[in-house]
């Protein structure tokens, strides 16, 4: 059974979105919304963990007039988009289990959409379809369907195999109850839990069974800047403590530079892009998980 959320559009409308979904302007969107202020990808519905969340990727999401960038789906949240424009949760359904793809060598993955599967010698499962790849693999149902080149579509369920060029495969059931099991969300990242250690010249992440991502410079400053405050704080404070000689105008392009650089490494650790998150306000924090462990050792 696929995890699902059902919502209720201004006209009226109910659409059943599940974990990889899109709502947007987009054509294909699953949840298509025809409206100027919207982003042609909005938002995701993505799986975390035994949760259901709607994740913003190109656009604002606001609960009770307070932006969000990633909130846990529940009977009777409004969540607005643009003002004006609200969608109303009507359910959440989740079952028990889910079906999940395991890759040697890989953590077990929940897929969103197609994914291509690339190895020898360096075994990866990407998002997205890529004509170079060993193999592509989608979920249809409660099962996940296999296209390689010069065989015949394989349809895998639970229990089932597959070698594809070296790389063996496995579908299986994926509790979602279950301690330690996380699954891929936007963009790759893995939603395992964090375990931070910040030593202000050098900062650490941790994830069980992902490779720990080590931060120096200027990264690793601002992100032990976020832990040392640990609440929103305003951008200018924390550049102030960076760049204590320059001028406003040259401490924000600074400030701008170096936070899309940290940004854009934990992309490529494939931790979750939400975790260093700005308000709209001029404030930045950390946007910790409910099982993140941060340690301050600066």
């Amino acid at each position: 059974m696929r995890p699902t959320a059902r919502f209720r559009t201004p006209d009226g409308r109910v659409v059943e979105l599940g974990h990889g979904d899109l709502v947007g302007r987009l054509e294909s969107a699953a949840l298509h919304l025809d409206d100027p202020r919207v982003s042609e990808a909005h938002a995701m519905v993505s799986l975390r963990g035994a949760t259901l969340t709607l994740l913003a990727l190109r656009g604002r999401l606001a609960v009770a007039q307070r932006p969000v960038a990633t909130l846990e789906l529940a009977p009777g949240l409004e969540i607005e988009l643009a003002r004006g424009l609200t969608l109303t949760v009507e359910a959440v359904s989740l079952p028990a289990r889910v079906t999940a793809l395991r890759v040697a060598g890989m953590d077990v993955r929940v897929l969103t959409g197609v994914c291509s599967l690339f190895g020898p010698p360096k075994t990866e499962l990407r998002p997205g379809f890529h004509a170079d790849a060993l193999a592509h693999v989608w979920a249809r149902g409660d099962a996940l369907l296999l296209r390689r080149e010069g065989a015949p579509d394989a349809v895998l369920a639970p229990g089932d195999r597959a070698d594809v060029g070296g790389v063996e495969l496995a579908v299986v059931e994926l509790s979602l109850a279950a301690d330690g099991q996380y699954v891929t969300t936007a963009r790759g990242a893995v939603a395992a839990p964090l375990e931070i250690i910040a030593r202000y010249e050098s900062a650490h992440i941790y994830r069980d069974r992902e490779p720990a991502l080590v931060l120096t410079g200027i990264s690793a400053r601002i992100l032990s800047e976020l832990v040392a405050c640990g609440v929103p704080t305003p951008w200018s404070a924390i550049a102030a403590e960076l760049w204590p000689d320059e001028p406003p105008d040259e401490a924000r392009a600074k400030w701008d530079v170096n936070l899309g650089r940290l940004r854009k490494k934990l992309e490529r650790a494939r931790i979750r892009g939400d975790l260093v998150a700005s308000d709209g306000r001029g404030n930045v924090e950390l946007r910790l998980e409910r099982d993140d462990v941060v340690r301050d050792e600066s």
